[in-house]
C-alpha cells in the first residue's frame, strides 16, 4: 500500500519546522555546544524518532515498524563514521568550536536534501529493475569488507573535493567572522567556513552511498526508507558534540560497522534463497553493534583511555 501523499507533505514540514525552531531560536547564539547541552538533545531526537516509529507501527503494523526500527539503528550507527570524519575536518581547518554547531546545522540541511534525491533514484530503480537489488547488495558486500581490512587513514587537505574547491572557488584569504561568503574590492569571495561546508557535504555524500543501499537491504518501502534516514541524520549534530571527544576510545566500531554492512550485503544477495524475518535482521544489527561497543569500552578501560 502506497503512502499517502498527506504524510509526505506532513513529515517533511514537522521536520522543516524544527530545523527552523532549532536554528532562529534554541541556537541563535554563536557558542560552543556542551556535553550535557549534547546528550539531552541527542535524547530528544532519538525519543523523537522512537515516537514515530511507535506511529508507523499502530498505523501499519509490527512489520512496518521493526523495518523502520532496523533502518534508522543501521543509519544512526553508520552515521558515526562521519562524525570520526567532521572531528578530522573541523581540526585540519582550525574551526572553533562556536561555529562548528552552525555549521554543521547547514551540512545536515544539505544533506537531507541530497538523500531524499537519492532514496527517490533508488527507489525508482528498484520499481523498474527488480535485479538492481543484488547491485546493491554486492556494492554493500564490497563496502562491508573495505571497511574491514582498510585502515582509514583520512588526510583532509588531500581529498580531491578540497583541491577541487580551493583550484575552483574565488576564496577570501581574510577573516570569515562566521559568513559563508564577502565581498573584497567588489568582488564576492567565498570564505574557509564555506569550504569546509563543501567538504562536510561531500563527505556525507560518499557516506550516503553506503548507508542508503543498506536500508534498501531491510525494506524497499520508500516511506520507511526516506523516514528512517531522515530521523538518523537530523540527531547527526547532536551526536557529534556528544561523541566527538570520545570517538577515538571506540576502538572496535569500524569492524562493528563493516559486519552490520557484510550482514545486510549477504542478507541482500540471498534473499531469495534463504530469507530473514525482520526480526531476525534487528537482532542481529543490534547485537553487532553492541559487541562492538562493550569490546571497545573495555579495550579503552584496560588501556587507561
Amino acid at each position: 500500500m502506497e503512502t499517502p501523499l498527506i504524510f509526505w507533505i506532513g513529515f517533511n514540514a514537522v521536520v522543516l519546522a524544527l530545523l527552523v525552531l532549532d536554528l532562529t531560536v534554541l541556537h541563535r547564539e554563536k557558542r560552543a555546544i556542551s556535553i550535557r547541552e549534547s546528550l539531552v538533545t541527542t535524547l530528544g531526537w532519538i525519543a523523537l524518532a522512537v515516537g514515530f516509529g511507535l506511529w508507523v507501527t499502530h498505523r501499519e503494523g509490527t512489520g512496518k515498524g521493526l523495518e523502520f526500527f532496523t533502518g534508522y539503528l543501521i543509519e544512526y550507527s553508520l552515521s558515526m563514521d562521519n562524525i570520526f570524519i567532521f572531528v578530522l575536518i573541523f581540526a585540519t581547518f582550525k574551526i572553533a568550536a562556536e561555529q562548528q554547531y552552525r555549521l554543521l546545522f547547514w551540512g545536515v540541511l544539505g544533506a537531507l536534501i541530497m538523500r531524499g534525491l537519492m532514496i527517490g533514484a533508488g527507489t525508482a530503480l528498484l520499481h523498474h529493475f527488480a535485479w538492481v537489488i543484488y547491485l546493491f547488495g554486492a556494492y554493500i558486500l564490497y563496502a562491508g569488507f573495505r571497511m574491514l581490512f582498510h585502515q582509514q587513514n583520512v588526510e583532509v587537505e588531500k581529498l580531491s573535493i578540497v583541491w577541487l574547491a580551493r583550484r575552483c572557488l574565488p576564496l577570501s584569504s581574510g577573516p570569515h567572522d562566521g559568513r559563508f561568503a564577502v565581498r573584497e574590492a567588489g568582488q564576492l569571495k567565498f570564505t574557509l567556513l564555506f569550504l569546509v561546508l563543501v567538504v562536510v557535504e561531500f563527505t556525507d555524500l560518499v557516506f550516503a552511498l553506503d548507508s542508503i543501499p543498506a536500508i534498501f537491504g531491510v525494506t524497499t518501502d520508500s516511506f520507511i526508507v526516506y523516514t528512517s534516514n531522515i530521523c538518523a541524520i537530523l540527531g547527526l549534530r547532536s551526536l557529534y558534540f556528544l561523541l566527538a571527544g570520545a570517538i577515538k576510545s571506540l576502538v572496535y566500531l569500524h569492524v562493528g560497522l563493516a559486519c552490520v554492512l557484510i550482514f545486510i550485503g549477504a542478507k541482500m544477495l540471498t534473499q531469495d534463497f534463504y530469507p530473514l524475518s525482520i526480526e531476525t535482521s534487528l537482532i542481529v544489527v543490534g547485537g553487532i553493534l553492541a559487541v562492538a561497543v562493550l569490546a571497545s569500552l573495555v579495550k579503552s578501560r584496560d588501556n587507561g583511555l
